[in-house]
């Protein structure tokens, strides 16, 4: 694999971990009544984000040229 396709990859994987890895910790909505406070949060399209920067960069990673 080419040195600039292996390295964008990596690159990308790292960005698309940690874009999804801020969607799961920072809550979508939140709703403070008074005493009790509640947060909604669907995490589905961040593991999806997560799961594909974590194979992109394994794929960056471990590929190697044929």
């Amino acid at each position: 694999m080419n040195k600039t396709i292996k390295t964008i990859l990596i690159v990308v994987g790292i960005l698309l971990v940690a874009y999804g890895a801020y969607e799961i910790i920072v809550p979508e909505a939140s709703l403070d009544i008074g005493i009790a406070e509640f947060e909604a949060q669907d995490n589905n399209s961040a593991y999806i984000t997560l799961g594909a920067g974590i194979v992109t960069l394994l794929i960056g990673l471990f590929v190697n040229k044929k």
